[in-house]
């Protein structure tokens, strides 16, 4: 356990998830007394979208106000092993069925079962509403901040054409289909890799109108639509022009019944500093003075509701 910064300590807690796999969960705290915040990156990256080298980033800015906060490596990504290679076998069924439960479990054991609050980037929201729709085991969430994410792309434009349809659609499958997985750091597509199961997957979630399983059809918008979720703010940019486009942003927020949420887009127009992007709205340094405490404010007043454990999202 070494110091990043003054009074911050991270920690390296490490997972089997299977008797081949293991999983990375990042820690930050000033002490491990403060409400544990649980984060997700999304595809073809890792867990240091929320921290850099330099003790920068979202999870030490929420360790320095009194949270303890840890971040997921999803199998084969960052500190997670082994890395993800063409003999890796797994999907996002399995990241829903065992590496979820892996990491709420090990919160638990480390924290109490005590209510959580969540966060993601990108892909990572749309896999925690999955997780919450149909849980493996119980937990309560009291409140949900989520950076970009969309389920759908459905918006039309010459650069979601080449970013999308050509390079992760047509150019994706052809190198996964040559090599076994998508290397996407390699090819300076993102910063992780995704398995070919994981990238088909992906792909399918995104060109299905209904957000239905892989396997047997369970319908998890109906199954959020059906469900009390946690407050959730839903946060995007003005320049997240194609992978967190407003309107699909705003739509995953519709699909899931949207009763305690609130979609707030960060633009010069809407007093931001910036007109942020898909990844510097993480990244940025103006990020932790611009809208860091608007889900500080989020968590806390969600917080000070003291909801019940139905409210909180728990599912017993």
């Amino acid at each position: 356990m070494l110091p990043e910064q003054p009074d911050i300590l991270q920690e390296s807690v490490f997972i089997p998830a299977t008797p081949s796999d293991t999983l990375h969960l990042k820690r930050f705290s000033e002490n491990h007394q403060g409400p544990p915040v649980f984060l997700v990156h999304g595809s073809i990256e890792n867990g240091r979208i929320f921290y850099s080298n330099n003790g920068k980033g979202f999870a030490p800015w929420l360790a320095k106000q009194g949270y303890d906060v840890f971040v997921a490596d999803l199998r084969g990504r960052g500190q997670s092993t082994p890395a993800i290679s063409s003999k890796s076998t797994f999907g996002l069924n399995h990241t829903l069925q065992e590496d979820f439960p892996a990491f709420i479990q090990k919160i638990k054991d480390l924290k109490g079962d005590v209510p959580q609050y969540w966060g993601a980037h990108s892909w990572g929201g749309v896999l925690m509403l999955a997780y919450l729709a149909r849980p493996v085991i119980p937990v309560q969430v009291q409140a949900m901040a989520f950076f970009g994410s969309k389920r759908r792309i459905s918006i039309r434009s010459l650069k979601k054409f080449f970013m999308v349809d050509v390079m992760w659609n047509w150019f994706a499958k052809a190198t996964v289909a040559v090599t076994g997985a998508l290397y996407a750091k390699k090819l300076k597509m993102g910063s992780d890799s995704e398995t070919k199961h994981s990238h088909r997957q992906t792909h399918q979630w995104v060109v299905q109108r209904q957000w239905l399983d892989w396997h047997d059809k369970y319908d998890y918008a109906k199954a959020l639509r059906n469900m009390k979720l946690p407050p959730t703010l839903y946060l995007t940019g003005a320049k997240d022009d194609v992978l967190g486009h407003p309107v699909d942003v705003e739509q995953l927020m519709l699909e899931t019944g949207c009763s305690q949420s609130t979609f707030r887009l960060l633009s010069k127009a809407n007093g931001y500093l910036h007109d942020y992007d898909h990844v510097n709205i993480l990244t940025h340094p103006d990020a932790a003075k611009d809208h860091f405490p608007e889900v500080e404010d989020w968590y806390k007043k969600a917080g000070a509701m003291q909801p019940s454990a139905r409210q909180m999202g728990s599912v017993l």
